[in-house]
């Protein structure tokens, strides 16, 4: 049989039975996502034999199914809801992601005995809060909590990733230059402005541009979501292109369109549900099929001798 009809017929075997592991999950209250993740385990590598190890395949899927769970939550979002819940939220996600991360690397500075770059680095990425968990468990997970937080919630989810990507990717680069944070201070701050600057001032235009777009361009009813969703994957692309956080750029995106557009388009609604439940399935099983938990637990004591080492030392 052709590799291209097998692989087909792999993934969509997965998207079949995570969807209905959904019903299940549902009657037994069980954690949708993480059931999706353990799908992927279970048929990787150590499980069923699928072999999956494309990392560069692996962040470009990631990414594109972000962005499009990022797109539907701006969409989602209200200017009332996001005015009242501004403050909190986006103080959440940057000073609060950088404090976990700060708190994080001292942790592992100290118990771990890791250098204070790698520390911070390992802060980095498990600082922010997972945006596809986040909106799920919000909008399909029957929590009943009031309106204000439940929009604090929404737009920190929404807008932490940016700051945590910046720095991981700014701390990355340190430890590969060999360079110290005192070198670098000011290079970072520049390099933080930008990104967040040109992510939010992009992320605006682009969707006042495509609310624009769509009331003089005569769009049949059944390409507008599609068409909005081209364009709005478009400016995260230019937008992360040219140096900018594309992903915060698309969320607010999300936001201009949904509060500029003045007549109503359900469709594009409905069909933006549609992909955030396949992206989520996607990100989610694909992160399973990346991890061999063979090779994760050989890792593991990898680490812990290598620290125990750091220690005596």
């Amino acid at each position: 049989m052709d590799t291209f009809y097998l692989v087909t017929l792999a993934i969509m075997s997965l998207i079949l039975v995570a969807a209905f592991s959904s019903l299940l999950a549902e009657r037994f209250g069980a954690p949708l996502l993480l059931l999706f993740l353990l799908i992927g385990l279970l048929t990787g590598v150590d499980g069923l034999g699928i072999d999956f190890s494309n990392n560069s395949a692996a962040y470009m899927v990631g990414s594109i199914a972000l962005a499009i769970i990022l797109f539907d939550s701006g969409y989602g979002t209200s200017l009332h809801s996001f005015r009242q819940a501004a403050v909190p939220a986006l103080t959440l996600a940057t000073f609060g992601v950088l404090l976990t991360a700060i708190l994080f690397g001292v942790a592992a500075r100290y118990m771990l005995g890791f250098s204070w770059l790698e520390g911070l680095l390992l802060g980095s990425i498990v600082a922010s809060t997972d945006a596809a968990a986040v909106f799920f468990l919000l909008r399909t997970g029957g929590i009943s909590i009031r309106d204000k937080v439940r929009s604090s919630l929404e737009v920190e989810s929404g807008t932490n990733d940016p700051m945590a990507i910046f720095l991981t990717a700014a701390l990355v680069g340190l430890v590969a230059d060999g360079r110290s944070l005192d070198s670098a201070g000011f290079d970072l701050l520049l390099l933080f402005v930008e990104q967040i600057g040109l992510g939010l001032l992009l992320g605006l235009l682009g969707g006042g541009l495509i609310v624009l777009i769509i009331r003089r361009v005569p769009v049949e009813r059944g390409l507008a979501p599609i068409f909005v969703l081209a364009l709005a994957l478009l400016v995260f692309a230019y937008t992360s292109a040219i140096g900018g956080s594309g992903f915060l750029a698309v969320y607010f995106v999300g936001i201009a369109i949904r509060n500029r557009l003045r007549r109503p388009l359900d469709n594009i609604l409905n069909f933006n549900e549609a992909l955030q439940w396949i992206s989520q399935m996607a990100l989610f099983l694909m992160l399973g099929l990346l991890v061999a938990p063979s090779h994760l637990l050989k890792d593991i004591w990898a680490a812990l001798a290598v620290a125990g080492v750091r220690q005596r030392d």
